[in-house]
């Protein structure tokens, strides 16, 4: 059996679409269970997810709010497949997600994870360069044999690998890294997991510049937490491509020079020098988000600066909180 669990609060409006796509998939490879945890909803989640998938879905009521990762550890729990798949309420999976996820699980005993795509119809500015952000990511994946992230909005695991690991760190209180955190427990545990590209649900990334800046701030911000447990992994991982770090460094020098160019305007020119490899730096990205999207491509010095900084923000705020790097724990 293969299990399927969703964790939804107050979804009703996404997840009929998210739920029925989940019912009707094809290709199937094994008897298919939805469990839709419903993480203390005041809207008619549950009604919804029953309606929307019949006697495939399996409803599992929280009756207080507790974050996304308590409920996806409620939905292993009560769920009963040999391979437990994750997705988000706001996901709609293609026909043949789930055969596609399965697919490196069944015929490889050593891949432990696999972790799927995302895609999107939308055409805010916003969304586009989110979107692009994800591409440029699965390009670096795909061409390794191994990684060691796995999103939760389309990903698989077996269950005694999930079950090995812990399940989910219920710390994490928001929907923010509690997935990062738990790959790279499975990794550190010496599992296998691959990016399986042909997974793919759909999925609307926030609309507005507005949006995405604060999500990026809270990126920043727990990610401080998952490197207060491994802070080797701030050197780097499967999931971050490396002109990333080199914007975030550039931005920071930038950003700590420029205010003593009011006082000294000599100093002006030691800001250029960051900004000028912070925009060489772009360069990939606006290279490969060419050849799908030309205006993100043109934006993106101007996108990647305002995402470094958004990162910069909440990454700030993360190591007031955590301290990652003066030692292990939570």
């Amino acid at each position: 059996m293969i299990s399927v669990v969703v964790p939804a609060w107050n979804a009703v409006a996404q997840l009929p679409r998210c739920v029925g796509a989940l019912a009707d998939q094809q290709g199937l490879p094994g008897p298919l269970e939805v469990i839709v945890v419903d993480d203390g909803s005041d809207d008619g989640t549950a009604q919804a997810a029953r309606a929307a998938g019949g006697d495939v879905v399996r409803v599992v009521r929280r009756e207080k709010r507790g974050g996304p990762a308590k409920a996806r550890n409620d939905g292993i729990t009560a769920s009963r497949g040999e391979l437990v798949l994750f997705t988000d309420a706001d996901c709609v999976a293609e026909p043949g997600f789930v055969a596609e996820i399965c697919r490196p699980l069944l015929s490889d005993p050593a891949v432990g994870g696999v972790k799927g795509a995302y895609r999107t119809e939308q055409r805010s500015t916003a969304a586009r360069f989110a979107q692009a952000e994800f591409e440029e990511r699965y390009r670096l994946m795909a061409r390794l044999p191994s990684i060691d992230f796995v999103d939760t909005y389309a990903a698989a695991f077996r269950r005694s690998v999930l079950e090995e690991a812990g399940g989910f760190d219920t710390s994490y209180p928001v929907p923010n890294n509690e997935d990062v955190d738990l790959s790279f427990r499975i990794a550190a545990a010496g599992h296998r997991m691959v990016f399986a590209p042909a997974a793919v649900v759909a999925h609307r990334h926030r609309p507005t510049l507005a949006g995405y800046f604060a999500l990026k701030v809270g990126r920043g911000y727990w990610r401080m937490k998952v490197y207060r447990r491994y802070p080797g992994k701030a050197a780097g991982d499967s999931y971050t491509p490396a002109t990333l770090k080199v914007q975030l460094v550039t931005m920071a020098a930038a950003l700590v020079v420029l205010p003593f160019s009011l006082l000294l305007p000599p100093a002006l020119w030691a800001a250029a020098i960051p900004m000028a490899l912070f925009f060489a730096s772009t360069l990939p990205f606006a290279a490969g988000a060419w050849r799908s999207d030309t205006l993100v491509a043109l934006l993106s010095p101007a996108l990647l600066g305002f995402r470094a900084l958004a990162l910069l923000l909440g990454m700030a705020a993360g190591m007031a909180r955590f301290r990652p790097f003066l030692g292990g724990g939570a």
